[in-house]
């Protein structure tokens, strides 16, 4: 007997659909699997005869063969366990055929008949819904999956369980939309934690509010990796497209932690060891790396010049583009990777160029050496350049009634409103991801301004994109203080923060 059932396969971030058939005939008892699994899907053939046995009913002792269409497309998890498990049982005439039509159904087993949740079902209860589809999924995968709208969901347990739904001997379960849980302010690193470095904070406000990157330079211990652990805290809260976009993600990777929606902004912080599959994801069958979990908010690079020259190098094109491309012989995966990066760097090897209170004992040619590691193409894509100069004892042990993050975050979450309902319906969120033909329809600045700017390429030796990203963050600014119009005191602070290496 034949039976077939819709299920889902996971390539990148996106849920293709796969049909399971089933065909079960006389013959030598076998058991076999065709259409590219990998070892994860071959091996579902002993969880779903345990999983069906101790559920109380008879396996088909007969020769199985499972079939994953299309052939050509791998094949990856352990996703396929509960739609085979579905087709034995229509085989073996405990489910009647008509009942597993129009259903998507996707589940890892236990032994024991009980269903385990699996990765990605945000990307595929979204694939269900453009098919039209019923979902049938775990029971602990549906708060993700109630997350799109008008997807019928049958949620369960175990497998004896999902027997009866179908045969009709029990309803469905309600499920429900999950209770929003965006508001978390429990940050590690509050912006009144930070003394002194008010130029770096209001440097740090300025990014915040149109998600440009940042580079800060000065030496150890002045604070770096402390200002960057809390930008986090005054980052503006995000729209329920952001939130979608980066949960899917996380979703594919199995790191939601048990939250149907991510409720922060991410903030990734990778080791300098780390490699280019890891940063930029890839793999034989290619994962997203830390680009695409830093989506819609931080990537931080700490000692940015210890990281591999090759490894920086391939962060040009996801700065630029908010996109990352790997390629395969079997075809090409996209990643989405737009986010705000945040690097830090001391000044010289040992750390204390330019410091009065420590001596630099590096020669010039390791000087050189040492900040070469960060090219100009890199450079270039950096939007705010900022110098964190070391705190003396009265700065630090200052009393002083400094800003706190949530006062902050008000003013970013104002600026970003005002971004949102310029950027309406043309698929980008803030300045920072503006492209030309943004700049110039929205960043028009007067004859004074031009001349300033001008002044300041043949100068600073600024290139093109600089230029436009001067643009970008003057537009940030302007939009602080509610202006429609970019000025000139705007334009010159905006310049103000591309000076650190340009000369």
């Amino acid at each position: 007997m034949l039976a077939m059932i819709q299920s889902a396969a996971l390539i990148g971030i996106d849920a293709l659909p796969v049909t399971v058939e089933i065909d079960v005939t006389n013959g030598l008892p076998s058991f076999t699997t065709v259409g590219l699994p990998d070892g994860s899907v071959r091996e579902s053939k002993d969880r779903v005869k345990s999983a069906i046995r101790n559920s109380g009913y008879p396996f088909p002792n007969r020769k199985i063969t499972i079939n994953l269409a299309p052939a050509d497309l791998k094949k990856e998890g352990s996703a396929f366990d509960l739609p085979i498990a579905i087709g034995l049982l229509v085989a073996a005439d405990l489910v009647a055929p008509q009942a597993i039509e129009q259903l998507c159904a996707v589940g890892e087993l236990s032994l024991d008949g009980s269903l385990r949740a699996v990765p990605g079902v945000l990307s595929i209860a979204m694939a269900a819904k453009a098919a039209g589809q019923k979902l049938v999924i775990p029971l602990a995968n549906a708060d993700e999956a109630a997350l799109v709208d008008e997807v019928p969901i049958i949620a369960v347990q175990t497998l004896p369980e999902l027997v009866e739904i179908l045969t009709g001997l029990q309803e469905p379960p309600p499920i429900t939309a999950p209770p929003d849980n965006q508001a978390d302010d429990n940050y590690p690193v509050d912006f009144a934690d930070i003394r002194g470095q008010d130029h770096v904070k209001r440097a740090l406000e300025i990014a915040a509010s149109g998600m440009h990157n940042v580079l800060m330079h000065g030496p150890p211990g002045s604070g770096k990796t402390m200002l960057a652990r809390a930008l986090p805290s005054i980052l503006g809260d995000w729209t329920l497209a952001e939130r979608l976009e980066t949960s899917r993600i996380y979703s594919v990777c199995g790191l939601k932690n048990g939250c149907p929606l991510i409720p922060q902004r991410p903030f990734r912080a990778p080791h300098h060891t780390i490699s280019n599959a890891g940063l930029i994801g890839g793999g034989t069958t290619p994962r997203p790396g830390e680009v695409s979990l830093a989506h819609n908010g931080v990537l931080f690079l700490d000692e940015v010049p210890e990281f591999s020259r090759h490894v920086l190098e391939v962060l040009r094109q996801p700065l630029e583009d908010g996109m990352v491309t790997i390629a395969r012989a079997h075809g090409s995966i996209s990643f989405p990777s737009r986010f705000m990066l945040v690097a830090a760097m001391n000044p010289c090897p040992c750390g204390y160029l330019g410091d009065e209170r420590n001596q630099c004992r590096c020669t010039d040619q390791q000087i050189q050496r040492y900040q070469s590691r960060l090219s100009g193409p890199l450079l270039d894509r950096i939007d705010i350049r900022l110098e964190v100069a070391a705190l003396d004892y009265r700065q630090l042990r200052a009393r002083g009634s400094a800003e706190t993050s949530q006062a902050v975050r008000q003013r970013v979450n104002e600026t970003r409103r005002i971004q949102q309902r310029r950027f309406s319906g043309q698929g980008i969120h803030c300045n920072g991801q503006m492209d030309a033909r943004a700049i110039e329809r929205f960043c028009a600045i007067d004859q004074e301004s031009s001349r300033l700017l001008e002044r300041s390429m043949t100068r600073l030796r600024l290139t093109a994109r600089s230029c436009h990203r001067i643009l970008k963050i003057a537009r940030t600014i302007a939009d602080m203080e509610v202006s429609d119009r970019i000025g000139f005191p705007h334009l010159a602070e905006a310049i103000g923060y591309r000076h650190l290496h340009e000369s």
